[in-house]
């Protein structure tokens, strides 16, 4: 069987990746090492799993929704046995366990996707991936990079940044695709903070409920946006002393700078200046 009558389904955000360049530097970025387990999402019509299995990984998991692609997978893989094709929706399914993950990630489904692979802030993995490969649209992978200050920098920046060493590999084309989609992509490395590098849980949940405050308002500067949480005087002082002031934006504080707000924030009334000192920069080893 071949995927000669196969057509590609809207629905899914099907564009398949034929450059065969860009194929080679998504297998580099993995920087596979012999007997790494690996988990590929939307496998599609293989391009990129025959390049993986060319490598020494002892396990290759791949999940297609495409039940007209799996019989052509299954089938064009039959003979390698580190080849495992589940069949099924990424969001729902249970994901078998990989040292690193290489995704062409529907855009539709980004935001869950990312959320299932790297974890949130107040609920990070208990075993975060090694890495990730991922071809994302390029308009995410600039807010995932960015820095504080440009234009791109979100709350999307701040949590990614603070769950994992982010960087790009390339951009990606439409003409790179069949069919072309309508906007550019790019490929991104996402390296995961291990456990002991991620906020503990309290702190990352009070973190998440001031990025969520802040950045419906992008626009707004903190003083406006964090008005009633503690009288006037003393929402200046605990800013002042992480850092940050009330007249800024909140795309205009790093990653960094947004824990040392929320720690400053959340310290007890009764010991005010406890706890000054500033953290480590997680992003500061990307």
């Amino acid at each position: 069987m071949s995927f000669g009558g196969h057509h590609t389904r809207k629905r899914f955000g099907q564009h398949w990746l034929t450059d065969g360049s860009v194929l080679e530097r998504i297998v580099a970025a993995a920087e596979l090492q012999p007997g790494e387990r690996v988990l590929e999402v939307g496998p599609g019509r293989g391009a990129l799993t025959e390049r993986l299995l060319a490598t020494s990984l002892a396990e290759l998991h791949a999940i297609e929704l495409d039940r007209d692609l799996v019989a052509g997978l299954r089938h064009q893989f039959s003979d390698d046995e580190r080849f495992q094709l589940l069949e099924g929706d990424v969001l729902r399914l249970d994901l078998p366990p990989a040292d690193k993950v290489v995704a062409n990630i529907p855009y539709n489904i980004t935001g869950p996707l990312l959320e299932r692979l790297v974890g949130r802030l107040d609920r990070p993995l208990a075993s975060p991936y090694r890495r990730l490969v991922l071809l994302v649209q390029q308009e995410v992978g600039e807010r995932i990079r960015a820095v504080a200050g440009s234009s791109a920098f979100s709350a999307l920046s701040v949590r990614l940044q603070l769950l994992a060493r982010c960087r790009s590999v390339c951009a990606v084309p439409p003409r790179c695709f069949q069919p072309p989609p309508r906007v550019m992509s790019e490929v991104i490395v996402l390296d995961p903070l291990p456990p002991s590098e991620q906020l503990d849980p309290e702190q990352a949940g009070r973190l998440e409920g001031l990025l969520k405050r802040c950045f419906s308002a992008r626009r707004k500067m903190l003083r406006n946006s964090l008005a009633g949480l503690w009288p006037e005087e003393e929402l200046s002082e605990r800013a002042q002393r992480a850092g940050v002031s009330l007249q800024q934006r909140p795309q205009e504080l790093s990653p960094q700078r947004w824990v040392e707000l929320t720690r400053q924030l959340y310290l007890s009334s009764q010991n005010p200046r406890e706890c000054t000192s500033a953290i480590p920069d997680p992003t500061a080893h990307g």
